[in-house]
């Protein structure tokens, strides 16, 4: 991380907590919910498949970069879907920075080549082992490993969604992030439960588990790109929600994480588009670690800010 950037971020942190301020500073664009996936646990892709133009993403990154929004992520649908006539996602990386954020970052299934060096990181999902997430992504695992080892540069960072389908692969997780040598981090998420997908929530007997899993991974020399001060607050569920410094624009309409069709259009709809389903506890049910890191370290949680300190400036 460049000195200017971590002096913005640290500007920003002090000035959130002594002053009680609620800006945002991560900010999320939908480019699309257009997936060439059906996973099981996801209850976003395909609902409307249109992919948005660049002018409307130009727009929503201008809008939250005057909110103060300095790390970006671009999310699906997949990202690598996205095109509008000759651009392309890496036009999007490239006009982010230009336009002044400091750390631009893409989520992906890592189905298409990870060609993408201008971003800082390229958030790729990895559900499991081959058995665990081919049961939950379809046939991808293979062309998954393909495409991260003919990666140009270490800027991958695996990103796995913990369920009741592969809350025991966390280890063999970890260990591809170790064994190869584009795997920059690895960084976990516990499945929020959607209505359609309820069934694949984990217990909070469940989470600890799984948070005793990752921790003995970090303590073995994996890569997490995770805070474990978070933990207890995350098994829990009692970091404050909504977190009001990250934002999510999704065709014009903002709202926080989690990305909840309830604050964004007032409804949520099933991945068919079949069913209309208010959900307003969903919020306390969030499995989004980052979501729970930030919240957390914007309310001046001490442990949880060195903890940042010594993650981010390793990782990013």
């Amino acid at each position: 991380m460049k000195l200017s950037a971590f002096a913005h971020f640290a500007a920003f942190g002090m000035k959130t907590i002594l002053f009680g301020r609620k800006d945002p500073i991560v900010g999320t664009i939908i480019l699309t919910d257009k997936c060439n996936l059906h996973c099981k646990h996801c209850s976003v892709n395909n609902i409307t498949a249109a992919v948005h133009p660049i002018s409307q993403i130009r727009g929503e990154m201008k809008t939250l970069y005057s909110m103060g929004v300095r790390i970006l992520f671009f999310c699906g649908g997949e990202t690598f879907l996205w095109r509008d006539g000759e651009k392309t996602l890496r036009d999007l990386v490239g006009e982010a920075r230009e336009m002044g954020f400091l750390i631009v970052n893409v989520v992906t299934n890592g189905t298409f080549p990870l060609d993408l060096p201008e971003a800082d990181l390229i958030l790729l999902s990895l559900d499991g082992d081959r058995a665990r997430h081919n049961a939950i992504r379809g046939d991808t695992y293979d062309t998954i490993l393909a495409n991260i080892r003919q990666a140009p540069t270490d800027n991958i960072c695996l990103y796995m969604a913990i369920n009741q389908v592969n809350q025991d692969t966390i280890g063999a997780v970890c260990r591809t992030a170790m064994e190869e040598p584009n795997v920059r981090a690895v960084s976990f998420n516990f499945h929020t439960p959607y209505p359609d997908t309820r069934a694949l929530a984990l217990s909070r007997e469940k989470k600890a588990a799984c948070c005793a899993q990752i921790t003995r991974m970090m303590e073995a020399g994996a890569p997490v790109f995770n805070l474990r001060s978070a933990f207890p607050h995350l098994i829990q569920n009692t970091f404050p929600t909504p977190c009001r410094q990250c934002v999510v624009m999704e065709d014009g309409r903002l709202s926080m994480i989690p990305w909840d069709y309830n604050l964004a259009f007032g409804t949520f709809q099933t991945a068919d588009a079949s069913a209309a389903v208010n959900d307003p506890g969903l919020c306390g049910e969030c499995g989004y670690f980052f979501a729970a890191e930030y919240s957390l370290l914007f309310r001046g949680n001490v442990r949880v800010m060195a903890d940042m300190l010594r993650t981010y400036l390793k990782y990013i």
